[in-house]
């Protein structure tokens, strides 16, 4: 007998600021420590909710190995000092880790197996490099069929800009654009309600006593806007993957650490706690594209996830496009003819950073209380991802 499904609803959603990897202000802060972080705060945005009830905890992360391994969400989970009872598990789908752990955090939700999940990310890239420490691939990725797998990203960037005739001079304007948003959202306070800010602790020899000098510093705001670029900074760059490319640091995502994290409760938990939710995660879908133009994934994924929802393309009011290169970003939009002016309005991953697996629920936070600031009904987090995929989630306001 066939069971209906119920909603999933989001009551808390918070991330870390993000920073600059890997000589940024998170250079010697652990992932499991920023998790811990989100994981405690997000909790305190609900006090009135039992953690008790709480299943499971599903977070996200591309390279869950060394100071990101062992289970990271276990780890969190108990070192932030959550009831034991609650699970942990880390899911990897490299840049979409973070959004595949909240759609999988509703569909427990969703088919009545759970009343209130954690979902969420966490990643540093200070410390755990892209690839890994060892990275070891299979030869067959070498063979003709399969040789896209084996393209560093930014080679998939400059075929996705190739073969969508995406201009060096675009790249470098829509770079500077996410710079000039984020600027802007952050001297007027955009971000305040999603962030929570962060301790860092440095330890310094003192050679004259002999001792070891603690010193706190907190910080709540995104390490990588920056206010000194310029078209012109910009078009002296080089290219970084092609010796006659277009793609460059400039244009480019910023590599990164940072978490994010969000409850997901059934409508039954709501009533129960009187809790008031922020948002109702509406759909998600997931497709593969052929990995040598992975970037251009998006275009695949947002119809399959606005299918799943029934909706439009044109009701989307706020979409959060991970911004991996400027060039799959702006072939996306051409695509699908995306409102530029509805794309990443408060900058995205080129002058925010993209900590990879925790891009998802940090960009998650950022829709579900945008919609809410500005009294908007429905929110799309999408990205492209290695390998060659894209993912789409749909959020509505409640």
């Amino acid at each position: 007998m066939s069971k209906q499904l119920q909603d999933a609803y989001i009551v808390a959603a918070t991330r870390t600021p993000i920073g600059k990897a890997p000589r940024g202000m998170f250079r010697n802060t652990r992932p499991d420590d920023l998790l811990v972080r989100v994981l405690q705060s997000v909790l305190s945005q609900v006090p009135d909710l039992d953690p008790n009830l709480i299943e499971d905890a599903i977070i996200g992360c591309s390279f869950p190995e060394a100071e990101q391994g062992l289970n990271m969400a276990r780890m969190g989970v108990l070192l932030a000092g959550l009831p034991k009872t609650v699970g942990g598990v880390t899911v990897n789908r490299y840049c979409a880790s973070g959004l595949t752990a909240i759609a999988m955090a509703a569909d427990r939700i969703r088919v009545g197996e759970a009343d209130v999940m954690i979902a969420g990310g966490a990643e540093s890239m200070s410390m755990v490099p892209m690839m890994g420490h060892h990275p070891a691939m299979n030869m067959g990725i070498f063979k003709d069929e399969n040789i896209g797998m084996a393209y560093g990203m930014g080679l998939t960037a400059e075929r996705v800009a190739e073969q969508w005739k995406v201009s060096r001079e675009a790249q470098d304007q829509f770079a500077l654009n996410s710079h000039l948003k984020a600027l802007a959202a952050q001297q007027s306070g955009e971000f305040n309600n999603e962030m929570t800010s962060v301790d860092i602790v440095e330890r310094f020899p003192n050679l004259s006593s002999g001792e070891i000098d603690i010193t706190t510093r907190m910080v709540n705001m995104d390490e990588g806007a920056r206010a000194d670029t310029s078209l012109e900074a910009l078009a002296k760059l080089r290219p970084v993957f092609a010796p006659k490319g277009s793609v460059t640091a400039g244009n480019s995502s910023q590599t990164s650490d940072g978490a994010g994290a969000l409850i997901l409760v059934s409508e039954k938990i709501l009533r129960q706690f009187n809790l008031t939710p922020l948002a109702r995660f509406v759909s998600f879908a997931v497709r593969g594209v052929p990995p040598e133009i992975m970037g251009i994934g998006p275009k695949e994924a947002i119809p399959a996830a606005l299918r799943a929802a029934g909706l439009k393309q044109d009701q989307m009011d706020w979409i959060e496009l991970n911004e991996a290169f400027a060039a799959q970003a702006l072939a996306v939009i051409q695509d699908l003819g995306l409102d530029p002016a509805r794309v990443n309005p408060v900058g995205g991953a080129i002058a925010l950073g993209h900590p990879l697996g925790a891009t998802g629920a940090i960009r998650s936070a950022t829709v579900v209380h945008a919609l809410r600031r500005k009294n908007m009904k429905y929110g799309m987090v999408t990205m492209c991802v290695g390998t060659g995929m894209g993912a789409a989630g749909i959020f509505e306001r409640m």
